[in-house]
C-alpha cells in the first residue's frame, strides 16, 4: 500500500514538472522567433493545394517545409531570425524562388505566391525584398538591428542604451526605488542593468527577454545584464496593446536575440580602450 502511494505521488510530481517546463519552453519559442504565412494561388487566383513551401535559412542552410492546405494557405512558425529565401514547388507549375527575405525578432509576415503554369524544371526567381508588415499583433514595434548594435558608439558598450533610439524612452535609474534597492543590497545595481520608461510606463514596468527567456531581476523588475554588442544579434522594443503572451509588465517589451553562428568559419577581435588619452579636450580645461 505504501509503495502504491509512493508511485502515485511520484507520478503527480512528474506531471507537475512537465506542466511547468513545457509551457515555459513554448513561451520561449513564441517570443524569440518569427512566423511566415500566406497563400499560394495559380494565374487565375485560385488556391493551389498541396504545394510544397520551403523556407531556407541562407547563412546556415537549414530548411523548414510545409504543404498548403485545401485553401492554398500555409503557416511556418518558430523561424529563427536571419536571412531567408522562399521556395514553392507543385506539379504542373514553374518553381518559384524569392530571395532577400529578412526575418526579425517576434515578427509575423505574410508572403503570398502566384505560381505560373509550366514544367517543374522551369524557375521563376524574385530578388526584391519582402515587405516586413506585421500581420498578427496590433502592438507597435521597432527593431534595433545588427548594423546599429555594432556600428553606433556605446559608452560602456551597453546595448540597452540603444533603446532610446526607438523614441518615447527615458532613463529613470535615479528614481528613489532604485536608490532604496541599492541601499538594501548594500551595493549598486548590476553594472549593465537598465531602468527605462517606455511610452510613459514605469521604469520597472518594462519586460526584458533574451532568446525568449525572462531577463528581469525578480526583486526590482529592472533588466538583468544584456550581452555585449559583439554577441547580440538584434532586439526589438514593443509597446501599445501588447499581446497577452508577454504578461506581467504593461509598459513595453525589449526582446533580444543573441548571435547563433553560420556554416562559415569566422572570428572576431576587438580592443576595448577606456581612458582619457583619446578624448577631446574640454574647452575650459587647462592647456
Amino acid at each position: 500500500m505504501t509503495h502504491k502511494k509512493t508511485s502515485i505521488v511520484f507520478t503527480i510530481a512528474l506531471a507537475v514538472v512537465f506542466a511547468v517546463l513545457i509551457p515555459a519552453r513554448a513561451f520561449s519559442q513564441a517570443v524569440a522567433v518569427a512566423e511566415v504565412s500566406g497563400a499560394v494561388v495559380d494565374p487565375s487566383g485560385s488556391p493551389v493545394p498541396g504545394a510544397q513551401v520551403t523556407m531556407v535559412e541562407t547563412d546556415k542552410g537549414t530548411t523548414r517545409t510545409m504543404v498548403t492546405n485545401l485553401e492554398g494557405r500555409y503557416t511556418i512558425p518558430n523561424l529563427p531570425v536571419g536571412q531567408y529565401s522562399l521556395e514553392v514547388t507543385q506539379k504542373g507549375f514553374k518553381s518559384y524562388t524569392q530571395a532577400g527575405i529578412v526575418l526579425q525578432v517576434a515578427i509575423n509576415i505574410e508572403l503570398n505566391v502566384r505560381l505560373q503554369l509550366g514544367a517543374l524544371t522551369e524557375r521563376i526567381e524574385v530578388s526584391a525584398q519582402a515587405r516586413m508588415v506585421e500581420t498578427i499583433d496590433s502592438s507597435i514595434s521597432q527593431v534595433v538591428d545588427q548594423e546599429r548594435v555594432v556600428d553606433l558608439p556605446l559608452n560602456g558598450r551597453q546595448p540597452t542604451d540603444l533603446i532610446y533610439l526607438t523614441g518615447a524612452a527615458v532613463n529613470v535609474n535615479n528614481s528613489s526605488f532604485m536608490s532604496n534597492y541599492g541601499d538594501l543590497l548594500g551595493s549598486k545595481m548590476f553594472y549593465s542593468s537598465a531602468s527605462i520608461s517606455v511610452a510613459g510606463g514605469q521604469g520597472n514596468g518594462t519586460n526584458y527577454l533574451l532568446d525568449g527567456a525572462y531577463n528581469v531581476d525578480n526583486f526590482s523588475n529592472v533588466s538583468l545584464p544584456f550581452p555585449f554588442p559583439d554577441a547580440l544579434q538584434e532586439f526589438s522594443v514593443e509597446t501599445n496593446s501588447l499581446p497577452a503572451r508577454y504578461g506581467a509588465h504593461p509598459g513595453a517589451v525589449v526582446n533580444g536575440v543573441t548571435k547563433s553562428g553560420s556554416t562559415a568559419w569566422h572570428g572576431d577581435a576587438f580592443e576595448f580602450l577606456r581612458n582619457g588619452d583619446v578624448d577631446a579636450r574640454n574647452f575650459f580645461a587647462a592647456p
